[in-house]
């Protein structure tokens, strides 16, 4: 089975401008010149982390969700983040995953950070979303939701990446990156946690530092503090080693979520 292909983009968001934002994602992913097979994008990317949802959704059929397909369609690579959708009378933080062939998969955030308010504005998603990628499964998850480790959980390894995409404060980061590595060597996967850098309008500080982890938890990429675009490369070999030679997973506690 083949090796995934990544890219990650660590960038700074304009506060609550979707156009500016779009265009400079456009622009980055247009100096790619090997996107590989999938294009990471941060929690929110259009906006920023904000609160003023009625001002900023947009519906499935919006600019955004069809500049994410048409990205998709142009590098031949999916295209995945989050951003703030309007449905049924509802907005949710909504993970949006763009393929080549014009399919979309969507994961709505469950975890809703209350410190901010967002479960006061936006609607939990109730199921998870695992997307399936020439034989890789990858989970998508968004901030917040890094923090409970039973919605995170790899029953019987359900999936082989679990992608984090996210606004996840400087004033915070050591739990980030402590988390991040914890998910991976729980569940025996390959675990991707994509930041933004810079400071939003609410004056909060964003340090990225995204990184990815393999699955016995070391970190394999790590993208620093500033704005960058870093490939990936996923080995499916390295993850059937650890998987067979240390099978964790078949000791896992068996539990229901309710």
């Amino acid at each position: 089975m083949q090796n995934l292909k990544l890219t990650l983009i660590q960038a700074d968001l304009h506060w609550q401008n979707p156009e500016k934002n779009r265009a400079s994602f456009e622009r980055k992913i247009a100096s790619l010149r090997e996107p590989g097979q999938v294009i990471i994008l941060p929690e929110m990317f259009t906006t920023g982390f904000t609160m003023e949802a009625r001002s900023w959704a947009e519906p499935m059929n919006g600019p955004s969700v069809q500049w994410m397909q048409s990205l998709a369609q142009k590098t031949g690579a999916a295209i995945a983040g989050s951003l703030i959708i309007k449905e049924n009378d509802a907005f949710f933080n909504r993970f949006i995953w763009a393929s080549p062939q014009g399919n979309l998969f969507t994961y709505d955030k469950r975890h809703l950070f209350r410190m901010a308010g967002e479960h006061e504005i936006y609607r939990a998603g109730d199921r998870l979303q695992t997307v399936e990628l020439n034989g890789w499964r990858i989970r998508l998850f968004v901030c917040y939701d890094l923090r409970f480790p039973v919605w995170s959980r790899n029953v019987d390894l359900d999936y082989d990446v679990a992608v984090y995409v996210a606004n996840w404060p400087a004033s915070r980061i050591s739990a980030w990156r402590t988390l991040l590595q914890a998910r991976a060597a729980e569940n025996q996967a390959y675990v991707i946690g994509l930041n933004r850098t810079g400071s939003d309008g609410l004056g909060i500080r964003y340090s990225g530092q995204s990184l990815v982890a393999n699955a016995i938890g070391n970190i394999i990429a790590d993208l620093g503090q500033n704005e960058t675009i870093v490939p990936v490369n996923l080995s499916r070999a390295d993850l059937e080693h650890v998987r067979q030679k240390f099978p964790a997973w078949k000791d896992a506690d068996r539990f229901a979520i309710l």
